[in-house]
């Protein structure tokens, strides 16, 4: 029954047959998260118990690493690109909690099980040299003779506190989607629950703005067609004049709140690509609930334009009401293009007088539209961001999704965890705002054709690279969190690390420090293709502050 057990860093994606760099200590300050894999392999099958001896035992969870499908590695040429892999298959991804003491897993001859160890340290934890010690119990089958091992790991923390985390960071949540995979009514008391337990999910994973469907969100939806109706906002039409309901509003925003999300955004106000008509919008009316808006109204239609100055109207005073006006975005259309400029101003000249001190916020790649004064808040594709890194773009956001594949940092299934990560330090030094990714739970087909089962299909049947669509993984009853989803809260904490040591040091030698590492100067699309220079580079700044 002897086994084996390795350490190893979070940014390995651990495979049976492979070897690792072991990692046995690490240092972090006060109110970080630190993150690592114990890899155990057996030489019979046996069956594996887990434990937490540590002083900051209560800070520790502990995840078995499972595989997912990797249907579609990508759909692109991606030959020479760094990829884990090309071909179809499976890879590390999916992050089951575990319970301490019982019988978490088995490994068989030949395998490699992995936990997942993640430790936040509390903000108040003195200074000095922290053990934590994941003790292995195994037993082979019908036998009750039993062999442990244990890993250590050397946690010191630093008498420093870490800067809070307050970037921007959305990926798009779908309420209907919740729904659908569970297989719950929408806005049952189910339903509920099962969001709370997705917000939590998200603001554990370093979330802090989630989207709000004031009416179900005008995105990845076949024209002519409508997804489960999620609209928070209960809308009766009596003549011309609309009133509206914000109960459940309310509740959704007290619930993102009462998790942390610090930001919210505003469903889409027109459809997708290029605001050619309205979102679908239930209206009651004489009795009867009917879409009365959608794709049968054009953007510019009188009618829809009427409604949405009452519409905004009402949306903003209740935003202002809860107090979260100077914290609340709006989109007008996702990714308009120059073809469909004329619309997109059309659309914008009605919303912006309507919003206060809430801002627009658009996923978008030509300049020209923040030329034009169209929107405050530019989310502008990782592919094409250095002509907006150009010119001084106060509040300039990033994003990426089914692209680019190839050169840029992605968060894709079958890409190394170095090409998530980077992405932290390449904002901090660009100065970008906020990242926004559209999918945090989408599990349907491209499109919204159908619904999908993401434990069988991770690219929406085959459409987009594996992991695109979604993070997260539904549960029997909550939700699973991933790889992914860990090393990108990293990311978003080397953020927050670089503003602590910029307070000390200034902003111009952290980024110098940041390029100094790299060899030269760290782009989005030049950046060391490897784990060292992020574990490298967060050591050197930790010493830094301990100086």
């Amino acid at each position: 029954m002897n086994f084996k057990i390795q350490q190893t860093s979070s940014l390995e994606k651990v495979r049976a047959g492979y070897t690792y760099d072991t990692l046995t200590a690490c240092a972090a300050l006060a109110g970080e998260r630190v993150s690592w894999q114990v890899a155990v392999e057996a030489e019979s099958l046996c069956y594996l118990s887990v434990a937490v001896e540590s002083p900051l035992k209560d800070a520790v969870r502990l995840c078995r690493v499972q595989e997912a499908v990797l249907d579609r590695p990508a759909t692109e040429d991606i030959t020479g690109d760094g990829y884990l892999t090309e071909t179809a298959g499976t890879v590390p991804d999916i992050l089951v909690p575990l319970t301490e003491g019982t019988a978490a897993f088995s490994v068989g001859r030949g395998q490699t099980a992995v936990v997942w160890v993640k430790l936040d340290i509390p903000r108040d934890t003195a200074a000095g040299d922290y053990p934590v010690r994941i003790v292995f119990t195994a037993r082979e089958q019908a036998q009750t003779v039993t062999e442990t091992v244990t890993a250590e790991m050397t946690v010191t923390v630093k008498p420093v506190m870490i800067a809070e985390h307050t970037v921007p960071y959305t990926r798009w949540f779908y309420l209907d989607c919740i729904a659908v995979v569970h297989g719950v009514p929408v806005f049952s008391e189910e339903h509920w629950a099962l969001i709370e337990k997705y917000i939590q999910a998200a603001a554990d994973l370093g979330v802090t703005m989630l989207l709000v469907p004031i009416h179900t969100p005008p995105l990845d939806t076949e024209v002519g067609t409508v997804r489960p109706c999620v609209q928070l906002v209960d809308i009766e039409k009596t003549g011309d004049t609309y009133t509206f309901g914000f109960e459940k509003f309310r509740r959704y925003i007290v619930l993102c709140q009462k998790h942390g999300i610090r930001y919210f955004e505003m469903a889409h106000m027109f459809s997708q690509w290029g605001a050619k008509c309205a979102p679908n919008i239930m209206v009651r009316e004489n009795g009867e609930s009917t879409y009365h808006f959608g794709w049968h109204v054009s953007s510019d239609s009188p009618a829809y334009i009427a409604f949405l100055k009452q519409y905004i109207a009402a949306i903003a005073a209740e935003v202002k009401a809860l107090g979260i006006e100077k914290q609340t975005y709006y989109h007008i259309s996702d990714e308009p293009n120059m073809h469909t400029m004329e619309a997109y101003q059309t659309a914008a000249d009605i919303l912006r007088p309507l919003l206060g001190e809430s801002k627009t916020l658009d996923a978008l790649s030509d300049y020209a539209f923040y030329e034009r004064g169209l929107v405050e808040c530019p989310v502008t594709s990782i592919a094409h961001i250095a002509e907006f890194l150009k010119h001084d773009i106060p509040e300039q956001w990033l994003y990426y999704c089914c692209g680019p594949q190839t050169v840029f940092p992605n968060s894709f299934m079958a890409m190394p965890s170095y090409r998530v990560r980077i992405l932290g330090f390449l904002m901090y030094k660009y100065n970008i705002t906020g990242f926004l990714h559209w999918g945090f739970n989408y599990y349907n087909s491209a499109v919204s054709l159908y619904p999908i089962d993401p434990y069988l299909t991770t690219s929406a049947d085959g459409v987009y690279p594996s992991g695109d669509p979604f993070i997260v993984y539904p549960a029997r009853d909550g939700v699973y969190s991933s790889v992914r989803g860990e090393v990108t809260f990293h990311a978003m904490q080397d953020i927050a690390l670089c503003r602590t040591l910029e307070a000390k040091v200034g902003r111009a030698a952290v980024v110098e420090m940041i390029d100094s590492a790299a060899g030269g100067e760290l782009r989005f699309d030049s950046y060391p293709k490897n784990n060292d220079y992020l574990l490298s580079l967060h050591e050197e700044m930790v010493k830094m502050l301990d100086k």
